[in-house]
């Protein structure tokens, strides 16, 4: 997380806790302060902030020809929002997002997406984030950092939230994904 994104943070929860609207609301969440867990759409409370930086996979995208024979280097960073962790008070791995199963999930979802650009792949990934591990609300980035030899990478990043998905989308998805990854966070997940 970047000294940008702490403060952003920083702001979220300061107007959060005061229960106030909030113009430039953060993270793509919409400017009504959450609060804790009423509906899996609106979540009330606290949102924390699970992330993983600067993790690098191999995968076959672009729409160059040159691109689509040969897997290259996505970097993702991603921060996964959800109503405040349970392991805060329980220090339990399945009260909060499990890393190592993100990462698998990724690593599998990089060898199989099948689209061509980064747009989309990380539009799977925030669905992915989403559907099969309970996050409220994503932010993707995704890059390319070997694109072009005169910049350090090309990417894109996206925002998305839990209402931003098909209500059956996420709930047959999220049936399904507890099989997947049974060190899920208990709570994290709609029933």
């Amino acid at each position: 997380m970047d000294r940008i994104d702490t403060v952003r943070l920083a702001s979220f929860s300061v107007a959060a806790e005061a229960g106030a609207p909030r113009a430039n609301a953060p993270w793509g969440v919409s400017s009504e302060a959450p609060s804790a867990g009423v509906s899996a759409d609106k979540p009330e409370g606290r949102m924390d902030i699970v992330f993983i930086e600067n993790f690098i996979g191999q995968t076959i995208i672009g729409i160059d020809s040159s691109e689509l024979h040969v897997p290259q280097p996505v970097r993702m960073n991603l921060a996964i929002g959800v109503p405040a962790i349970r392991a805060c008070a329980t220090d339990r791995i399945e009260d909060t997002i499990n890393y190592a199963a993100v990462r698998a999930a990724l690593h599998a979802l990089l060898e199989s997406h099948g689209v061509r650009l980064l747009e989309a792949l990380a539009e799977a990934v925030a669905r992915l984030l989403i559907n099969d591990f309970g996050a409220h609300w994503v932010r993707v980035a995704l890059a390319k950092p070997a694109k072009f030899d005169d910049v350090a990478a090309v990417g894109v990043q996206i925002e998305r939230q839990r209402s931003d998905m098909p209500k059956a989308a996420y709930v047959q998805s999220a049936q399904s994904g507890l099989a997947d990854y049974a060190s899920l966070g208990e709570g994290l997940i709609p029933n």
